[in-house]
């Protein structure tokens, strides 16, 4: 009697467990059509993240690819941007994606190939009979064949045109041997000296018209003293000045300390700056470091 109730006892606590663990145990249900609409946005929505993930992996660093250069955004209608690269080269670039490069040497250069050149050739530093195929217009400051060198060109919403000038030459004259380069862009009028060797005449000047900026070979020695520089800056009468060509801080504190009476100074923390008219520093020599750490620093011997 005694087992048997035991064994009833331990049967009534056995099925007593097992139905507690069914208890537990997730009943099914049919899913209502608003749960099953949740789950089908749900799935859409994993779809389209998996998606998003695998074109963002696409731009990380992959073995065997080609790395892409990504250009930084154009400057705004009616600006331009001018980046010094070192010595007299300058990266110009205009709001229709028109780039340009002066005194063009083929390594003091952007990191893609410019549509434009300039170039001249009082030395080596400033001009390459290597110019890649992507550049649309190499324009030589000095005519091979010994004339006058004439170049004007418009491309979409940037104008260059050059304006001959001599060079000294083992002891005499080479006659319209540089030139001075005109950027017009941005209802900008920019004008880079090149290696010019002496002070401007009257035709010259009235060649030139009203200039916005210069850029300004101020080493005071293989092109000419500083005091003439300034001298030429004054015949241009250009609100701002930006100093090229130059050998070190010493050199450029001289020629600094020369113009001061006549323009101030002020100093840009990068390269790269925006000009827009309506906005240049007036009489003022702006001062831009170069792209290259070093780059500037170096003769042209």
């Amino acid at each position: 009697m005694m087992v048997s109730q035991r064994a009833t006892i331990s049967n009534r606590a056995s099925a007593k467990s097992s139905m507690m663990q069914i208890a537990k145990s997730p009943t099914p249900r049919r899913p209502r059509p608003g749960a099953r609409i949740g789950l089908v946005l749900l799935l859409v929505a994993l779809a389209l993240l998996l998606a998003i993930g695998s074109a963002a992996a696409k731009c990380l660093p992959i073995a065997g690819l080609e790395p892409r250069v990504i250009p930084a955004a154009l400057p705004a209608a009616g600006t331009l941007r001018l980046t010094f690269l070192g010595h007299s080269s300058f990266l110009i670039e205009s709001a229709e994606g028109v780039t340009a490069v002066t005194d063009y040497n083929g390594w003091v250069r952007p990191q893609t190939p410019p549509n434009i050149v300039t170039m001249n050739n009082a030395h080596d530093t400033h001009y390459t009979d290597f110019v890649e195929p992507e550049v649309q217009l190499a324009l030589r400051g000095w005519d091979p064949e010994g004339g006058m060198a004439v170049h004007e060109h418009q491309l979409r919403d940037l104008k260059v045109w050059n304006l001959p000038t001599n060079v000294r030459d083992f002891g005499g004259v080479r006659y319209n041997g540089n030139s001075i380069f005109v950027f017009e862009i941005a209802d900008l009028c920019i004008a880079h000296l090149g290696h010019l060797h002496h002070l401007l005449t009257d035709e010259h000047l009235g060649q030139l018209g009203v200039i916005d900026v210069v850029l300004a070979p101020i080493d005071g020695a293989y092109t000419m003293a500083q005091e003439l520089m300034v001298q030429v800056i004054e015949q241009i009468g250009a609100p701002t000045v930006i100093p090229m060509h130059y050998f070190g801080n010493a050199t450029l504190a001289r020629f600094l300390e020369v113009a001061k009476p006549r323009y101030g100074a002020v100093y840009s923390k990068s390269s790269s700056i925006i000009l827009e008219r309506g906005k240049l520093p007036y009489r003022k020599i702006l001062v831009l470091p170069p792209r290259e750490a070093g780059v500037q620093f170096y003769s042209d011997d």
